[in-house]
């Protein structure tokens, strides 16, 4: 069994001091904070961003009346943008100064790789017209993000793993709940549906999550989900 993390505050004399983790010096705690500022800024930024059909649906109308729908539609895109910028960079910064919560179990990442491939298959679903998985469950693109979040978090237990997929999990949830609410209020009429686009959605999951598995992950992070 892992032992817990622990913090604790080390005296150097003449009232200075130095904090420790595991025994081991923690350069730069002002630096650290300073790094997850930008992450934190971007995730505002980026989620926010998509946000706004589900938190303030009136005001998002007002401003696309007021600017219309293009030019509301570009700023949006320009400021999600920047956050997906701050979250890349300060995320990659945070990880050079790690504070671990907790060390998740060797079977979660076993977890977690099966729940990417269920998310590979609900983002491709949500890009080919006619399967009976988007038909089925209406927004699987959102649900795509909330598996993915959710995986991450169950095989991650540094602080900005927990602050960066918690946020995109909190954002997948209300947005999905939005959106249900949304369809039973439209009462959208079902679209037609053929097996063969579900195997297509079907086949292009597997090819994207071999891809993600295999190499994209390792040299888009770093680190092999594979554990080399």
């Amino acid at each position: 069994m892992g032992a817990w993390p622990l913090l604790v505050f080390e005296p150097t004399g003449h009232g200075a001091g130095r904090l420790a983790y595991h025994g081991c010096l923690i350069p730069g705690v002002r630096g650290r904070e300073w790094n997850m500022t930008w992450m934190i800024l971007g995730l505002v930024l980026f989620v926010g961003s998509h946000a706004l059909q589900a938190l303030v649906p009136a005001w998002r109308q007002r401003q696309i009346q007021r600017m219309g729908d293009r030019p509301f539609k570009a700023v949006v895109s320009l400021v999600a943008l920047a956050g997906f910028v701050g979250i890349c960079w300060g995320y990659d910064l945070a990880r050079s100064m790690p504070m671990v919560l907790w060390v998740p179990p060797t079977g979660m990442r076993h977890v977690a790789a099966l729940l990417m491939l269920v998310a590979a298959w609900l983002m491709v679903a949500a890009f080919v017209p006619g399967n009976h998985i988007k038909a089925r469950l209406r927004h699987p693109m959102v649900l795509s993000v909330k598996v993915w979040a959710l995986a991450h978090l169950l095989a991650n237990g540094n602080l900005e793993d927990v602050i960066l997929f918690g946020s995109f999990l909190a954002w997948a949830v209300l947005s999905f709940r939005a959106a249900r609410q949304r369809d039973r209020l439209d009462d959208p009429r079902p679209s037609a549906t053929s097996a063969q686009a579900t195997w297509v959605a079907v086949a292009g999951g597997l090819a994207v999550y071999g891809v993600i598995l295999f190499k994209a992950h390792a040299w888009l992070v770093g680190v092999s989900p594979l554990g080399y």
